[in-house]
């Protein structure tokens, strides 16, 4: 009889172990899901920083080669030019 309880101890005392180490890795993967969230979240904000600052930075160039710098004159040029055949397709389909 003392070997079954020394077996059940052992058992119980395993047991315990077992589920303060679930408790454990419970809490660890909720903080890691909370932090890929957070994570997810930031690249979001990134990318729309970057596409606003990439926004701004063509918008600068166009204003600088505007401006008379030769750099990217050519380029500035093609824009207006497909800006211009934009603005005269949607004419053209307003007034069909």
């Amino acid at each position: 009889m003392n070997k079954i309880t020394e077996v059940v101890n052992l058992v119980e005392i395993k047991l315990k172990k077992l589920l303060e180490n679930y408790t454990f890795l419970k809490k660890e993967n909720q903080l890691l899901f909370q932090k890929i969230s957070e994570l997810e979240n930031q690249i979001i904000k990134n990318k729309q920083l970057y596409n606003e600052l990439s926004q701004k930075y063509d918008s600068l160039k166009i204003a600088k080669t505007i401006e008379g710098s030769k750099e990217d004159r050519r380029e500035t040029k093609l824009k207006i030019n497909a800006l211009i055949r934009e603005v005269d397709v949607c004419i053209k389909q307003l007034s069909e």
